[in-house]
This record gives C-alpha cells, structure tokens and sequence, in this order.
C-alpha cells in the first residue's frame, strides 16, 4: 500500500493462495472446406473461421449438403475400375453409374464428425458448391486459423480429392501450421485413395508427406463405409440428363404400365430449377390445381420405390459411392469423446466407430506391421473390424513413430495441454518483479495444478514426486545474467503415460505335484 501520513487503522489483505491454471480445451477441431454458403445474419463467413457445437448450427451458417450428379450409361471397354463407378447388369446389358463432377466432403464430414462424439469445433469455409475444389482455395483456410488460439486439431477432408501431388502438397502446409507456426496442435490427415490396397497408396503416401512435424500429425487407413448419407436423400434427379433418358430405357419393360406417368426428360430436370408453387386456372367457374415440380418429383420418386427393384438397385449404388469416407473427420470425434470420457491421456484407440459399417480394406495383423513399424517412422493406424466389436481403430501413434518421445497420439496431445495450460496462466507474471516471491509463487502455481493432473490419472507415478517436479531460482534455472536481462526461466519436468501397446502373455508347462 502507499504510505501512510493520515493517523488511523489500515487494513491489508494478502493473497493467501497462488493463482490457478486452468486446464485448456483439447479436442476442439478446425475443418477447412467447401460449403453451401457462408453467412451469419447477413454477414459474410468466407475464409474466417467460425466455432459451432451441432449440426443444426452448422446448417444455419453453412448450408445444407451438396447435390451430387450421377451419370448411367452402357459400359466401355476402356472404363477404369474406381470408387465412384459402379457396374451393373440388367437384361444382359453392362451399365456403369460414375458420380460426376466435384466430390463435396465437408457436410457429410461433419456428419461423421458428430456422429462420432464430435463437440465444439471451427468451419472455415474456402468456396461454396460450384467451384472447383483447388489446393490454393484450401490453403487459403490455413492462415485465418492462425488467430484463433481454441483450435487443437486441423482437418481437411477434401485434400483427398485434389491430384495426388497436390494433395501431399496441402497435407504438409498443414503440418507446417500445426507443428512449426502454432505448435498447439495436431493434424489428422488422411491416405490418398486410401479405398486401395496398402501396396497401392501407402507407400505414395509416406513419399509425399515429407518428413518434417511429423510428431505433429496422424493418419489413420484405409477408408470406411458408411451409413452417413441414405438412400432416402437420393431420387432420380441425382441423375443427369442422358443418366434419366438411360434410366426410362432400362425400366421400359418393368414399368411398361406406368412408362406414361414419367414426365419428359426436360421436367425432369426442371425440377431441380425450384421456384415454382401452386397455380389455379379458373376455367368456366372451376378451379384447377397444377402439381409444382417439386410434388411431381416426389410423387414419381415414391411411386419407383414401390414398384422398380432396378430404381431401387440404382439408388442403393449411388448411395454407397457417397457412403465411402476418408476416416479423418470420425477420428476427430473419437478423439472428442475419448477425451471427454478419460482425457487427453488415454489413448484414442481401441474404440468402434459409430456410422461406419465396415473398413473399405481389410488389413491381416500381417499386413499392419508394415503399418505400425517401419523403417521410415511414419507410422499409418489401421482401421480393422473385429467380430462382435464392430470396426475398430487400432493404432495410435503419431506419423513420428521411431521417436521415443512423441511415438503416441495421447503424449504428444497431452504435452501439447499442459504446455498450452501453463503457458496462458503464466502471463499474469510477465512485468512482475524477477524475484524470489515471484518465482514461488509461480513454482506453486504450476505444482498445484501437475498435482490434479497427477490425481486424476493423467502422470504416471506412485507419487507426486515420481510424477513431476517444477525448479526456478537463482542459480538453479537462471543466471545472474538473466536476470539483468528480465529473463525467467522455469524447468518442468513431466512423466506421461503411454499405452500398453504389446502385451505379452508368458505360458509354461509346470511340473504335476499331486
């Protein structure tokens, strides 16, 4: 207090106690990607980052889903075997239906996302539907990111859907963001045509990855069927024009009684135009009621699944080309709820994916040691089903995986809270006078909070000794020197857990003693 000249009573209250550290948010995800549109009360989202908890806020600003566009015509000889086409036979006649044009991600990506334990996370959105999918126009998201300190993970679905070099190209920016510019958190990245055996995209995959902040990213394989879009979503006008004309050819003998009810082609796709509602035509005193396109739609969509197992056949097709997900976006919600339900130190492995029926590779324990431990480091977590558990992820290491210290997703993300934690609590001191109340002030601070950490399971250790330890003094971390140069430093000293990744089970034959 200041001095005193005024004879009388004074009071002084001291803190009896150190400031807190307050734990920080560890599973809060940043996606970057092409939406319907971008908009909050009439103001522009483009490129700036803006947090959401649902999908119901999601839809609000962003949008809706994308309308996908099939094509259905007799097969090529020369057609090359993809995720996007399907073949089929009907009256002996070989169709292909391809899904066409931009392969929008994001929307149904956040779908899995919730569907999987998501919580809060950042929309960063970089185009609308429409546009083409660019790796500049994705890179474009990574730098408004930079302002926001939230975010713990970055991912972005749609860099699978870019050219191969491109899509190694917007990966390793993203580890650059992640581990070089922010250092405060992790990028789940995903394999490119990752729907392929090992042998035909992983080693393409560690190629282009490059080998810097590696410790900061994770990549999970293969891809997974879903059941995130259904088949409800989808009617005859997901098909193009030539698809519906190749569409009526095929059902003309099925639906020979109703052929006539089809509309001509060119209703059909007036359908998708909108903007048409209930006309009445007064017409000698009476009132005539003509069917929006929408209704006709509609009508004629229900009237095909009751009636056409072909239609049915076609729809169950496309729906299964738009079924099939990189994984990143679910693991951002097992990491979400992983950490909600045990914290940021357990392990995200081990858990079943929800909405997702089945892995679109199935990998031997064979063929995922090559995954887990190879020479390169860059370690790839398999995705595998298990009978009567479901598909599972079962791996959980970083891409760093020859490193001792950041080989686990839960370390490197536990060290990254703790850091974060310390670090923002730790700002009240700066200008403070470099001297030894500060520092013990300090000390404690950072003590009390390592020890709730320690209680709760997340420090391994018998003890709170054995767990960590905290110094700062003079002639302990600091020097004279700096001092003079307001430097404070402080030594923490943490002991993470990491899984039980091998157990070894040891059985021997003992001699009978009865």
């Amino acid at each position: 207090m200041g001095q005193m000249k005024t004879p009388g009573v004074y009071i002084v209250e001291k803190n009896a106690f150190p400031n807190s550290v307050v734990e920080v948010a560890t599973a809060v995800p940043a996606f970057i990607g092409y939406t319907e549109k971008a908009e909050n009360n009439k103001k522009s989202l483009e490129k700036q980052p803006w947090r959401i908890s649902s999908m119901a806020e999601y839809e609000k600003s962003f949008g809706g889903p994308p309308k996908p566009q099939f094509s259905f015509a007799t097969i090529a000889t020369n057609d090359t075997p993809s995720a996007f086409l399907s073949v089929l036979s009907i009256d002996g006649t070989k169709y292909k239906l391809t899904w066409e044009g931009q392969k929008y991600l994001l929307y149904y990506s956040m779908r899995l996302f919730f569907q999987n334990g998501g919580g809060p996370c950042y929309i960063v959105s970089v185009g609308q539907y429409g546009e083409n999918i660019e790796k500049s126009t994705l890179l474009e998201g990574l730098p408004p990111l930079e302002k926001e300190q939230e975010p713990t993970m970055v991912v972005i679905p749609e860099a699978i859907r870019l050219s191969e070099a491109d899509c190694a190209t917007v990966q390793q920016q993203c580890l650059m963001h992640c581990g070089q510019k922010m250092k405060n958190r992790v990028a789940i990245v995903d394999v490119w045509d990752g729907y392929k055996q090992k042998k035909e995209c992983i080693p393409n995959f560690r190629n282009g990855i490059g080998s810097d902040n590696l410790d900061f990213a994770s990549v999970y394989y293969p891809w997974v069927n879903t059941t995130i879009v259904s088949n409800t979503e989808l009617t005859f006008n997901n098909l193009d024009q030539t698809g519906q004309t190749s569409l009526k050819t095929v059902l003309q003998e099925e639906l020979k009684n109703v052929l006539d009810a089809l509309p001509d082609v060119e209703k059909l796709g007036a359908a998708t135009t909108g903007g048409a509602t209930e006309t009445t035509a007064a017409t000698g005193g009476a009132t005539e009621t003509t069917e929006t396109p929408e209704k006709q739609e509609e009508r004629i969509d229900k009237m095909l699944r009751q009636i056409s197992p072909t239609y049915m056949h076609i729809l169950k097709l496309m729906t299964e080309q738009l079924n099939l997900f990189p994984p990143a976006a679910a693991m951002a919600g097992v990491y979400t709820k992983v950490d909600d339900s045990r914290g940021v130190w357990k392990a995200p492995a081990n858990v079943s994916l929800n909405s997702v029926i089945s892995p679109a590779v199935n990998i031997t324990n064979e063929e995922q040691e090559d995954l887990n431990v190879t020479t390169t480091g860059k370690s790839v977590n398999a995705i595998r089903p298990f009978i009567g558990e479901g598909t599972m992820v079962w791996g959980a290491r970083t891409l760093d995986g020859n490193s001792l210290d950041w080989r686990y997703v839960n370390v490197r993300r536990t060290m990254i809270m703790l850091e974060e934690s310390i670090r923002l609590a730790a700002k009240s001191f700066v200008f403070e006078n470099n001297v030894a109340t500060t520092w013990i002030t300090l000390k404690s601070m950072i003590n009390n909070f390592l020890n709730g950490i320690w209680k709760r399971g997340g420090l391994a250790g018998s003890t709170p000794e054995d767990a960590f330890s905290v110094s700062v003094g003079l002639g302990e971390t600091m020097t004279a020197d700096d001092i003079l140069e307001g430097i404070l430093k402080v030594t923490v000293l943490v002991a993470l857990i990491r899984p039980a990744e091998f157990i070894e089970i040891t059985f021997q034959q003992q001699m009978q003693k009865s």
